[in-house]
């Protein structure tokens, strides 16, 4: 489904419900010791500012579990009071030996990085990989019980049940005996939606079935009502007054707010011209029968998306689906969340063994070079999580019933863990947290965080006020200018605020969807290389001066699709390192040393004609353009940039730029720049794009499996669909897998340098740029002396919080 239409079809059909509106009758129904708590040299009470460190974030979910958090902000409250079982240092590279501490240089100062454990990984002669993890003696999590092998062993567990549904993918590594240990168990509630409403799934009672049918529809309806509630308090009066409208009456009436809900978020059949068809006007909108309910608009969700809840989510406008359903289900919660065994399987994974109280071997049946990253899991408290009673290894029993993960559900919204600091509440919109005097590293010397919500344009000024101490505002001019406004030197970090950043774990690129920018029926042909190449030219010959516009000195242009703070990237220095797009069908570079922007562009717009022409496009050398595309290809192509609809979007001016200047030798670019963001990933999801612009944002290993492997295009059955540029090349596939198969890195950065290689041959993604985050700090209440120095994009501010001290109170 589209969302929030081109404006023109928007106000056609908006045209025809308001005229119906009129015409109706409705109803209107991170070890220092530091001195202990009690010892506080202030003479004064505490108060906001001096032994309590204000924190500005965006809004929280609530879901603070180490296991199920999902949001970066909700996993920060669960990192605050938890510890990873394997720590990593500032360039995101693991730390083998954490218990007695590892010194490694960085920016030419050695750092010590202490951790919980010390890992060995050792390759078998059979290809298994055996992982040795043993554990730091005397840590203690924050309510003083010592953390052993049985808590790390019942955190794998929790991570690896059947019924598990969180973000982590622990479950997905090749340890031996897991997929034995999956196998044949699903929860209660997803039997019954495989069976579909007209059936009794086996294992389960018809009672079941009708009663989690009702609460699913119940949930559902609900659902549609947010989406509803979510348009008419974001749209509603814009759109109304662009129609001469009355909002105040539309917003008076829930069946008249459901029917402009659903216009707005594309459902409801229509025209081309923006009118609804006969069918659907029979159907809601004739003059007998009521407006839609949102029992309408969900029956309308359903016959798109049928049962599929993870598709029923591209809709959502705020919570997803699988929350309403929750609500609906009530105590019931977790009866439908429980497992329902269909089969036979084993009662324990082979391949995750307890050597004694503080050691655990991990057998994986392959090397995977990211698997260590994975199994650095959060060791959570088993006696709180779970059940101390149930954890009795000799007979398959780890501290909760397989398939019952209720009781750590039960403690999502209050953490505790062994973290530096212990959850007190979250209430009002604020998190707060007291120091942990167990902490391994020491007691923090700052007694209370609060992490308080807040909006983004109230975070530079909040800094200054004195209502925050650290926040993260979005990093572009506004911010720029009043951070520097309110120092009186004038630059970003002086007497009242200090500024760190960093570069972005992530990059954006414009990408162009093989399977539809193609020659004839082989995309992976010359021709249909030379098409795509064509475009990417002129789009790299135009990222320098518009990302440079849009961030200034807030972004780095890219040459490489991958994140600048890989270790896997290319450095300028690296043998074969060239910039994107800068050599013509001949492999002739394009441009020189002094050459002006206007000739650089030229000069492209002369490669991207050699391009075209090698493409099989038709050249009218009189006119000076081209007047026919060769089959498959077309003469007019779209890209899609959501930027707000007001072209707000660092890439903007690069697609702007590349249509005037292809304009001039006939090929068409048409920018279409949505305000809302969902109609670029909708048409992602059904492959109906051409080029789009967007962000990927990176994890520590560099492994593109995901993104550019065959079978990962959106659509294939199986796929973990994130190839949205459907590029399949067999040579790519066994270099990604290749490069997961070993631990040097020097071997891997070799292959993935030919990984990015095809990519750019491919031509089906353009690097852009590479933004920074920033962090600000209070420099008047924040001792930034004890602030851990050298923060990276894998190394943050709250590492080291143990020694971050607040300014003695001025007088």
């Amino acid at each position: 489904m589209k969302k929030l239409t081109k404006v023109l079809a928007l106000l056609l059909v908006l045209s025809l419900v308001v005229a119906l509106f009129a015409s109706c009758k409705v109803k209107t129904d991170d070890p220092n010791a530091t001195k202990d708590p009690g010892d506080n040299t202030a003479t004064e009470e505490p108060y906001i500012g001096a032994d309590t460190l204000v924190v500005g974030y965006a809004n929280f979910s609530g879901k603070f579990s180490p296991f199920f958090a999902t949001t970066a902000y909700d996993q920060d409250v669960a990192g605050m009071t938890s510890l990873g079982l394997i720590s990593t240092d500032r360039e995101g590279n693991v730390v083998y030996n954490g218990i007695n501490g590892e010194v490694r240089a960085y920016n030419g100062t050695d750092y010590t990085y202490y951790g919980i454990s010390d890992v060995t990984e050792t390759i078998n002669d059979n290809g298994t990989v055996d992982y040795v993890i043993k554990m730091k003696e005397g840590v203690k999590f924050s309510d003083g019980k010592e953390m052993t092998a049985d808590d790390a062993i019942f955190s794998m567990y929790v991570l690896s049940d059947p019924t598990y549904n969180g973000s982590s993918s622990f479950s997905a590594l090749p340890i031996v005996g897991m997929e034995d240990y999956l196998a044949n168990m699903k929860t209660r509630g997803s039997l019954i939606v495989a069976a579909g409403p007209e059936a009794v799934a086996e294992g389960v009672t018809k009672e079941d079935t009708d009663y989690y049918w009702n609460a699913f529809n119940q949930g559902g309806e609900n659902f549609a009502q947010s989406i509803t509630d979510y348009v008419i308090a974001q749209y509603l009066d814009a759109y109304a007054a662009l129609l001469g409208q009355d909002a105040d009456t539309i917003k008076a009436n829930d069946n008249l707010k459901t029917a402009f809900g659903m216009a707005l978020w594309g459902f409801g059949d229509y025209n081309e011209d923006g009118s609804f068809t006969t069918a659907y006007l029979e159907k809601t909108f004739d003059m007998t029968s009521s407006f839609p309910t949102k029992a309408d608009y969900w029956a309308d969700i359903l016959a798109h998306y049928g049962y599929n809840t993870a598709a029923i989510d591209a809709e959502k406008a705020t919570d997803g689906i699988g929350s309403f359903i929750d609500a609906a289900l009530g105590d019931k919660v977790d009866y439908y969340s429980e497992g329902v065994s269909t089969g036979n399987s084993a009662s324990s994974i082979s391949g995750i063994q307890k050597i004694d109280n503080y050691q655990i071997k991990i057998t994986m049946s392959e090397f995977d070079a990211t698997a260590i990253y994975q199994i650095g899991i959060a060791v959570a408290p088993l006696h709180y999580y779970g059940d101390a009673s149930k954890f009795d290894i000799a007979n398959n029993s780890f501290g909760f019933t397989k398939g019952d993960l209720s009781s750590v559900r039960a403690k999502t919204t209050a953490p505790m863990g062994a973290g530096p600091y212990k959850f007190v509440e979250y209430t009002n919109g604020v998190v707060t947290f007291e120091r942990n005097t167990n902490y391994f590293l020491g007691t923090p010397k700052i007694t209370y965080i609060k992490f308080q919500e807040t909006q983004d344009a109230d975070k530079v000024p909040g800094v200054q006020a004195g209502t925050f101490d650290v926040t993260d505002p979005s990093f572009n001019d506004t911010a720029v200018n009043s951070i520097k406004g309110y120092n009186s030197n004038g630059e970003l970090t002086g007497n009242v605020i200090t500024t760190s950043t960093v570069d972005n774990l992530g990059y954006g690129y414009i990408g162009a969807n093989a399977d539809n920018v193609k020659v004839g029926n082989d995309k992976s042909s010359a021709a249909s290389k030379a098409l795509r190449r064509a475009f990417a030219t002129m789009f790299a010959v135009n990222r320098e001066k518009n990302i440079y516009s849009y961030y200034r000195e807030r972004a780095a242009v890219i040459q490489y699709p991958i994140s600048n703070t890989s270790w896997a990237a290319p450095k300028p220095n690296d043998h074969g390192y060239e910039l994107a797009f800068s050599k013509d069908a001949a492999a002739t570079q394009i441009y020189t040393a002094t050459m002006s922007d206007e000739e650089k562009i030229s000069a492209a717009l002369q490669a991207a004609i050699g391009f075209f022409k090698a493409a099989g496009y038709t050249w009218d050398d009189a006119a000076k353009k081209f007047t026919a595309a060769p089959e498959g290809a077309k003469m007019e192509y779209e890209v899609i940039i959501p930027a707000d609809g007001v072209g707000d979007h660092p890439a903007y001016g690069v697609v702007a730029d590349a249509k005037e200047q292809l304009a001039t030798i006939g090929i068409t670019l048409t920018i279409n720049d949505p305000s809302d963001s969902n109609i670029l990933w909708d048409a992602l999801d059904a492959g109906t794009q051409d080029f789009w612009a967007a962000a990927w944002g990176a994890a520590v290993d560099p492994d593109m499996y995901q993104v550019y492997y065959s079978q990962n295009v959106v659509g294939i059955e199986g796929s973990s669909e994130s190839n949205h540029y459907r590029i399949q090349d067999s040579t790519l596939d066994q270099l990604i897998m290749d490069a997961r198969k070993s631990a040097d890195h020097a071997y891997r950065k070799s292959v993935y340098k030919q990984c990015l290689d095809i990519i750019m041959d491919w031509a089906v993604e353009i690097p852009t740029y590479q933004r920074q985050n920033a962090i600000i700090f209070s420099t008047e209440r924040v001792n930034i002396s004890t602030l851990t120095p050298d923060i990276t994009t894998f190394w943050g501010w709250m590492n080291d919080i143990e020694k971050l001290e607040m300014n003695p109170k001025a007088n």
